[in-house]
Formats: structure tokens, C-alpha cells, sequence
């Protein structure tokens, strides 16, 4: 069972996890041990609640497909072991993202000041410009 709040749970059988070959440097030992973890969480067919599924759906983030498929892919740690609970923590964390409230943004104005420098700057711009001309 992965713990997402003190309500919610994904149980095992809802998570794919696949050890396969890390990349990168390692010489003979990557090559030929599996420590790599590919994870695949169907959350559209999963027992999570709508609202986190609408909101996992709404995330632009590149490991999430339009299926409603999450796949994470760790390869860090030296142990499958490792690996498999840093997988398993980056899914948490993902979902847990969710549920959190977004901030409203408050609109402001410039300042009196600000737009005084930016006028200033704008009309300095504008005589270095005529300056370029030619003479009469």
C-alpha cells in the first residue's frame, strides 16, 4: 500500500513496477544487472478519488500521458531496492501535488515611481534616436 494522505491509499496491485537496465556509465556492472525501475500507474482506472484524477489530467508534466497513465523512471541509486522506493516516492509526491490549493494571483499596479523611470528611460531612448539623423 502506497500512502498518499491519511485517507487515501493505492494498493500494490494498481502499480506496475518493471526492473530494467539502467543507461549511462557504469562499465560491465550496468550492462548487466537490472537496477533501473520502470513504474506505470494507470490512475484513470485506478481506485483514487475523481477529484484527484481531474487534477492529475489538468498537471502539463511530461509523465503523464493522455490516458490517464503516470510513468516514472528511476535510475539513480546503485540497488533495485533503492530505486524502487524512490520511484515509489516521486509518484506519492506527484499525486500528493495535486491536492494542494493554488494561490490566487492578486493583481497590483506599477508604482507612481517605476512609471516615471520607465517614461524617463523611453524619452531618453527618443532623443539618442533623433541625435542619429541627419544635420540640416
Amino acid at each position: 500500500m502506497l500512502h498518499i494522505a491519511p485517507h487515501i491509499e493505492i494498493p500494490d496491485s494498481e502499480i506496475q513496477l518493471h526492473a530494467i537496465r539502467s543507461q549511462g556509465a557504469g562499465g560491465q556492472h550496468v550492462n548487466k544487472v537490472s537496477t533501473a525501475i520502470h513504474l506505470r500507474f494507470n490512475f484513470a482506472a485506478s481506485s483514487l478519488p475523481a477529484f484527484y484524477k481531474e487534477e492529475l489530467l489538468k498537471l502539463r508534466d511530461h509523465r503523464i500521458s493522455k490516458e490517464g497513465v503516470i510513468t516514472i523512471k528511476a535510475q539513480q541509486h546503485r540497488t533495485q531496492e533503492r530505486n524502487r522506493e524512490d520511484a515509489l516516492e516521486r509518484l506519492s509526491l506527484l499525486i500528493q501535488s495535486v491536492a494542494i490549493p493554488k494561490k490566487k494571483r492578486k493583481p497590483t499596479k506599477p508604482t507612481k515611481g517605476s512609471q516615471n523611470r520607465r517614461i524617463e528611460g523611453k524619452k531618453r531612448q527618443g532623443r539618442l534616436k533623433q541625435l542619429r539623423g541627419t544635420i540640416e
